[in-house]
């Protein structure tokens, strides 16, 4: 389903291209005269600009779906989404900082990947500090720490210069995919990737991780081992691509409640299915991002348009919880 999309959404645009077209180029790598016929600026519009930007897009949207899956069963909570420990508030800080000095585009994800993880790291060791319901807790350091780098960033587009670096923040502070090249993939898709596999290997343990710290001892799991690896891996998917996309919300809270719908609250089917549909909603967003009207809508702000209404309407077909 996803790559069916991606075809779709790279022959959509400003510039239609005919699916046979896209298609054809895309064999082009394989077969050296699939392209006959088919115009340069098609050609250099289909490899250059679209599929990198759906590639992106499909990425993200997995990451994000996955990670918020992971994280609403290690806490039990399913108001949990991939910002839980702040590491979409830490991305963001990230990335004015970088904004602000005036570096380039690269420094940004950069900036925005280290402070994602810095903020994490800062809610984990914040945890640490109690002994008792330790879960409870890293969701405070959580809140804690997102409201930290939330102020932080407010601070920064404060002083920033209001007719120069102030825009450049606040639109990267809304996501948007304008801006992917093939420069960004290869750490996206190789953090992610390694990320998704970790989880659907150990999916099934979420499900005795969700039981209770006492069930999984007696089965032979260390809850606390597994947790803070299925923690760090989640972490470092979901910094990957917040540093790529800039700030999207409700993909990580949304899609797993679509997947419990789907194919129940089993991680072994429930991981998979998040995934998958969690790359397909960013494609669909992203399609309409740049396609409803003549401007670009920041994804940011069409997902949370999008996604409460979705969301209502699955919480009041799921009557019997989640």
């Amino acid at each position: 389903m996803p790559v069916i999309l991606g075809v779709i959404g790279i022959a959509v645009g400003r510039y239609p291209i005919s699916v046979i077209s896209v298609v054809k180029v895309l064999l082009s790598k394989l077969f050296s005269d699939a392209t006959n016929g088919i115009p340069e600026l098609a050609q250099r519009i289909i490899l250059q600009i679209r599929l990198p930007r759906i590639i992106a897009a499909i990425l993200i949207g997995a990451s994000l779906g996955g990670s918020g899956a992971a994280f609403q069963a290690i806490f039990k909570n399913p108001l949990v989404d991939s910002n839980i420990l702040g590491v979409t508030s830490g991305a963001g800080f990230g990335a004015a900082v970088a904004i602000l000095l005036g570096q380039s585009n690269w420094h940004v994800q950069l900036f925005a990947f280290i402070f994602g993880l810095i903020a994490v790291l800062l809610s984990f060791f914040g945890s640490r500090l109690y002994k008792t319901t330790p879960i409870l807790i890293l969701t405070l350091m959580g809140v804690l720490v997102g409201s930290l780098f939330n102020s932080l960033t407010s601070l920064l587009k404060y002083v920033a210069d209001p007719l120069n670096t102030l825009p450049s923040i606040t639109f990267w502070l809304l996501g948007s995919l304008a801006n992917v090249t093939w420069r960004n993939i290869p750490v996206l898709a190789i953090v992610t990737i390694a990320g998704l596999m970790f989880l659907l290997l150990f999916s099934w343990r979420l499900n005795i991780i969700s039981l209770g710290d006492e069930e999984a001892k007696t089965l032979g799991i260390n809850p606390i081992t597994m947790k803070t690896t299925i923690i760090f891996v989640s972490t470092l998917m979901t910094a990957a691509a917040v540093s790529v996309s800039g700030v999207i919300g409700w993909v990580g809270l949304l899609i797993p409640h679509a997947g419990r719908i789907l194919v129940g609250p089993d991680h072994k089917w429930l991981m998979p299915a998040s995934i998958s549909l969690g790359a397909v909603f960013l494609l669909i967003i992203d399609l309409l991002a740049r396609t409803l009207f003549p401007g670009e809508i920041p994804l940011g702000v069409l997902t949370g348009l999008v996604g409460v209404p979705i969301l209502i309407g699955l919480l009041r077909r799921n009557r019997i919880g989640w």
